[in-house]
Order: structure tokens, then C-alpha cells, then sequence
């Protein structure tokens, strides 16, 4: 029940998820993370629901965690909100060897990566 460790790093109108550990590489990642940038948070789910990446079922349950996040810990209005930021940073890699002929190998590289989503909530135009 004490102080803070440390004080918050977004603004008050601002509201973030992470998702670690997607098995997935980053660059495919930020394909599917450009589709919903900027975007209306609404506009965001539906392209996310309807696109054919295997990923972006879990870009769309990080998105749903950072709007969840909004309306339940910061008091945001969810009609207001916009993806202001989406980005993806490299996680741990997986080293495989696939056999090869006349006794050699080859390497194979499984990476990971994560996502985080920021959503803001933008006064609405009267």
C-alpha cells in the first residue's frame, strides 16, 4: 500500500498491451501490426477479424486486452479510442539443425516476437 515504484509512462488518456512470445517473425509481425495503426479501434477489430494472417487472431486478442485495460483500469471511453501505437520488437530465437547430405547441416531459425499496442482516447469531433 505504499508509493509507486515508479510513476506511469503514458499520459493519462493512453492505455497499452503486451503480448510476448508470439511464434512469429517480427517482420511478418509488423505486416499485420501496420493493418491496424492509427485506425479507430472498432475499424482496427473488424480488419483484424477478417484477415487471413494466422497471427491475427493474436494481434486481435492484444488489441481487446488494451481496450479492456482503458475501460477498466484508466476510466477511457471505448467509443473514443484509437490505435496510436502498434509496434513489435524481437523476442528469443529458436536454433534448429536440419541434416543435410554427405553429412552436413543446416540451421533453422524459429523466432519469436512481441507486440505492444497503445490506444488513446481522442475527444470526440462536435
Amino acid at each position: 500500500m505504499g508509493k509507486r515504484a515508479r510513476e506511469r509512462a503514458l499520459s493519462e488518456n493512453e492505455a497499452k498491451a503486451v503480448a510476448r512470445l508470439l511464434r512469429i517473425s517480427p517482420q511478418k509481425l509488423n505486416l499485420v501490426a501496420g493493418l491496424i495503426r492509427g485506425k479507430k479501434v472498432a475499424s482496427a477489430l473488424a480488419d483484424l477479424e477478417f484477415s487471413r494472417k494466422r497471427i491475427a487472431v493474436e494481434v486481435r486478442k492484444c488489441l481487446e486486452s488494451a481496450i479492456a485495460n482503458a475501460e477498466n483500469n484508466h476510466d477511457l471511453d471505448v467509443d473514443d479510442l484509437v490505435v496510436a501505437e502498434a509496434y513489435v520488437g524481437k523476442a528469443l530465437v529458436m536454433k534448429r539443425f536440419h541434416a543435410r547430405g554427405r553429412g552436413k547441416a543446416s540451421q533453422i531459425i524459429k523466432p519469436f516476437s512481441n507486440l505492444t499496442i497503445v490506444v488513446r482516447e481522442i475527444e470526440a469531433s462536435a
